[in-house]
């Protein structure tokens, strides 16, 4: 049985009040759901609250389902709608993170494991890379951030991407490479970190 199959059975065992197969989709989902609304957030207890909101979403509409899409896709859609709130409530609020320049008070900790993982030339250059995709993704309009999360993080396809915000597949084609070149642009000022040699 397919994936889809089994989401299917287990929605419409949901539907007839059977709690253990809706938390059977919470289990199949969340993580998926959680990286979905981290990539959209980069906030870990924002992430943690929209997707909470999403799974409760879902519960309360689960007798609406109607199969058209994949539960997934459903799913994703329901979680880009709470990103969406949740950015309408937040934009008066300046947030300030309790994490910046946190030491450890303790005088370190030591290496007990060889570390395999990249060199600090390799982890800084990653990390300029991602924060400069980060900087100019949050510049650009939720909706086309969102797009972009969905196909070049989440790997949705144009068609899933259609079902998710219920749009026509060219509005998706079209909207995705406006979101692309706005990205392209917003990064102009960091050419060098991203050129091939």
């Amino acid at each position: 049985m397919t994936q889809a199959a089994d989401d299917g059975v287990l929605v419409a065992q949901a539907q007839r009040g059977d709690r253990s197969a809706f938390d059977s989709l919470v289990r199949r989902y969340e993580a998926k759901a959680y990286q979905f609304a981290y990539r959209l957030t980069r906030d870990q207890d924002l992430a943690s609250d929209i997707v909470a909101d999403s799974f409760v979403r879902v519960f309360s509409a689960i007798q609406n389902f109607r199969g058209q899409s994949a539960f997934s896709t459903w799913l994703y859609r329901i979680v880009t709608n709470c990103y969406l709130d949740s950015r309408k409530k937040d934009k008066s609020k300046l947030t300030v993170s309790l994490e910046v320049n946190v030491g450890d008070e303790g005088g370190g900790t030591e290496r007990q494991i060889v570390d395999e993982s990249d060199g600090p030339a390799e982890v800084a250059e990653r990390n300029a890379k991602e924060e400069a995709v980060q900087t100019a993704l949050e510049v650009l309009p939720e909706h086309q951030k969102a797009m972009l999360v969905m196909y070049h993080v989440q790997m949705l396809s144009y068609e899933e991407i259609a079902e998710a915000l219920d749009l026509p597949i060219g509005t998706v084609k079209s909207r995705l490479n406006r979101a692309r070149l706005a990205l392209r642009e917003g990064l102009q000022d960091q050419k060098e970190l991203f050129s091939t040699t």
